[in-house]
């Protein structure tokens, strides 16, 4: 009973900030001036608030795209023909048809497939068989997870659906819930991505700075990225503690208790089951590392290397999405080869793993295509407009200027669930910002701090708004590779995430008028552990009452 009051109340909560936010935006502006207003962050709200209400996802994003088309096509003047044009042409259509986004569709089908094949040959048995009789403790897996995550930080997508597919049969066996490997999974994967120079994330970071080298701008940045240092100390204290709270403890206890779902939604509940007994350790190790190196080598090519550019530049110039197209179809190949000629697998066997890895990935094919759309709506609306305008009027306040783009930015990310939209929106303008101190870059080689400082927060909030964000496509990768209910990976992960944020704009109002990287990281280091330990206190005291 007294859950379902919880559940009656957090639901009330959600639908009373929803009405509030919309009679925000009528007084605002009016419906037919909503380009650039306060309107165009209305699609994502109504779509992220029904997600959190009513648990489903698919629907919650649709009627968020058709808002946007409703209220666009009014703001248009395009009437009834409008709202469908926006939604299936310009959204469902055009997003199904760009080539960023079929590599990522491509990259994310071919691997599912190379995971079934893997849990076909018995690779993922022989690989949990052995870690059971290695790790025999909920807290080594956890770290063993963290540590895999870690080391996997070329792509967040790849180390999403990767860590997943190795660790999701350990984590069951010791009783981990699905929700937290997600959150083990997403908090070591774009945090880890977005301090790592050779990444993906350091490649689209970088080409959105001009007038600077966006490499060595970058990597300048990496000491004041709070929220990815203070996530990465969350998870080991959590991990090392074994201390849970808000909805995820419900999820642990759950899991304790052999419920590694907790929902009645298991969509992912069943593994594809081994046709053989001859799988070794070797048959997951190999493909992993095949799959590794493949995609690198997928990147580096797109990005000129083998033409005569060195690592770096062409890991900053790569197609993330064509190389990492390329390098999983020719890792594919590679595996199914190697797992013929190992006689694990017969040919029949590896094409029919096409098709189940196919349709193990049709719930992400399409939330990632809604979420897209949803984010096409928004382009449309013109938020990016609207946000700009926010941060330029607040330029005002230098010293506060790091604190208000983190925060500005933890929005925006959350809102769209991009964080390289909010990159591409708020780095071009904390550099028009600096302009005159980044004139003379060129000449003293060094960049000013405070422009570090500011890009950092930029940083850091894009990733913390894409870690909350249920249609945010890393968060819905994360769910994917861990086979979690989506809106349960969400709604147990906001609180960690949240108390990470909070800590992160005391250190960055103390970025403001400390320009000290040593003093700004150490204060918020030692304020992380003093919550983390004092949220230990409390639990363990409510658990010793209960």
């Amino acid at each position: 009973m007294e859950k379902k009051k919880k559940s009656y109340l957090s639901k009330a909560v959600f639908g009373l900030l929803i009405v509030a936010f919309t009679v925000c935006c009528i007084i605002a502006a009016p419906i037919t001036e909503a380009k650039g207003t306060l309107w165009s962050l209305f699609p994502p709200v109504i779509a992220i608030g029904l997600a959190l209400i009513t648990k489903e996802v698919y629907s919650s994003l649709f009627v968020g795209i058709l808002s946007g088309g409703i209220i666009y096509a009014v703001a248009s003047g395009t009437g009834f023909e409008g709202t469908f044009k926006a939604v299936v042409q310009d959204g469902l259509i055009t997003n199904l048809s760009n080539a960023y986004n079929v590599g990522i569709l491509v990259f994310l089908v071919v691997l599912g497939i190379i995971v079934v094949l893997m849990n076909k040959a018995g690779g993922s048995r022989a690989y949990g068989e052995w870690a059971a009789a290695h790790i025999k403790s909920r807290r080594g897996v956890a770290l063993s997870t963290f540590f895999l995550g870690v080391l996997i930080f070329v792509d967040d997508y790849f180390n999403c659906l990767t860590v997943g597919s190795v660790m999701r049969p350990i984590t069951d066996k010791h009783n981990i819930s699905r929700s937290k490997l997600a959150y083990l999974i997403d908090s070591t994967a774009a945090p880890i991505c977005i301090i790592a120079p050779i990444s993906s994330w350091a490649a689209a970071v970088s080409g959105t700075v001009e007038g600077v080298n966006g490499i060595s701008l970058f990597i300048n940045t990496i000491p004041y990225n709070l929220y990815a240092f203070l996530t990465i100390l969350m998870v080991i204290f959590i991990s090392v503690s074994d201390t849970d709270y808000g909805p995820m403890k419900i999820h642990e206890d759950n899991a304790k208790n052999g419920d590694i779902f907790t929902t009645k939604n298991k969509t992912y509940e069943q593994d594809a089951q081994p046709v053989t007994e001859r799988g070794r350790v070797i048959d997951l190790i190999l493909p992993v590392a095949v799959l590794i190196v493949f995609c690198v080598v997928g990147m580096i090519y797109t990005g000129g290397f083998f033409s005569g550019t060195d690592f770096v530049t062409a890991f900053a110039n790569c197609d993330a999405a064509y190389g990492l197209s390329l390098g999983s179809i020719s890792a594919l190949i590679v595996i199914i080869a190697y797992y013929m000629f190992r006689r694990v697998l017969k040919f029949n066997e590896c094409m029919d793993s096409i098709a189940a890895g196919f349709k193990q990935m049709v719930p992400a094919i399409l939330i990632l295509t809604f979420a897209w759309t949803l984010k096409t709506m928004t382009n449309h609306l013109e938020a990016g407009a609207f946000v700009s305008g926010v941060v330029q009027s607040a330029t005002a306040l230098s010293v506060l200027l790091p604190v208000i783009l983190f925060v500005v930015a933890v929005g925006l990310a959350f809102a769209t669930g991009t964080s390289w939209g909010t990159f591409g929106i708020l780095i071009p303008i904390v550099t028009s910002v600096f302009e005159a101190e980044l004139a003379n870059v060129s000449q003293t080689g060094e960049i000013p701090s405070m422009v570090i400082i500011c890009i950092s927060a930029c940083l850091a909030g894009a990733v913390c708004g894409d870690h909350c964000s249920p249609i945010s496509d890393t968060t819905i990768m994360a769910s994917t590779g861990a086979q979690c209910d989506h809106v349960n990976h969400v709604s147990t992960q906001l609180p960690y995430a949240l108390t990470v944020a909070a800590v992160c704009v005391v250190g960055y109002l103390l970025s403001g008028f400390v320009h000290n990287v040593f003093i700004v990281l150490g204060f918020s280091v030692v304020l992380m552990l003093a919550v983390l330990f004092a949220i230990r206190f409390f639990v363990k005291r409510k658990e010793s009452r209960s």
